[in-house]
């Protein structure tokens, strides 16, 4: 007479739990995509909307997380509108959007060392304000 082996014993126990920590790990990872998502969006509803306050704002790694990839920031002076990507920017993924503002200015009514600021107005999924298409002043448009 011979017992049966441990793996016939508790094989399938096993298997069921990895399979259930598997899945549950999954739908948190999705959880915490939803909730990522739903912060991102509602900051931006607030920005867009009511034009602020900027704080407290999402992490750059979880507007990323959630999708909204983008940034759309106006300029005070002149009121140009840009789309910036967030993978671009050079910054730790723990870093608030609120933080960015400061550090980023307007290139098109620079004058010198004097750059005015600009203001962020939302977060979108995909690039919204396509760049303009640069046209040699000799050639038609």
């Amino acid at each position: 007479m011979s017992t049966k082996k441990r793996e016939v014993i508790w094989g399938g126990q096993i298997m069921g739990a990895d399979i259930r920590a598997r899945n549950a790990r999954e739908a948190a990872r999705k959880a915490i995509r939803d909730a990522d998502r739903a912060e991102a969006h509602a900051w931006s509803v607030r920005m867009e909307g009511y034009g602020g306050p900027a704080q407290p704002s999402p992490t750059i790694g979880q507007c990323i997380s959630g999708g909204l990839g983008w940034l759309e920031v106006e300029c005070v002076r002149c009121k140009t509108r840009v789309s910036l990507p967030l993978e671009a920017i050079r910054r730790p993924r723990d870093t608030p959007i609120w933080k960015l503002e400061a550090s980023l200015k307007c290139r098109s009514c620079r004058k010198g060392r004097h750059a005015p600021p600009v203001r962020m107005i939302k977060l979108t999924e995909k690039q919204e304000i396509t760049p303009y298409k640069w046209v040699h002043p000799d050639e038609e448009r």
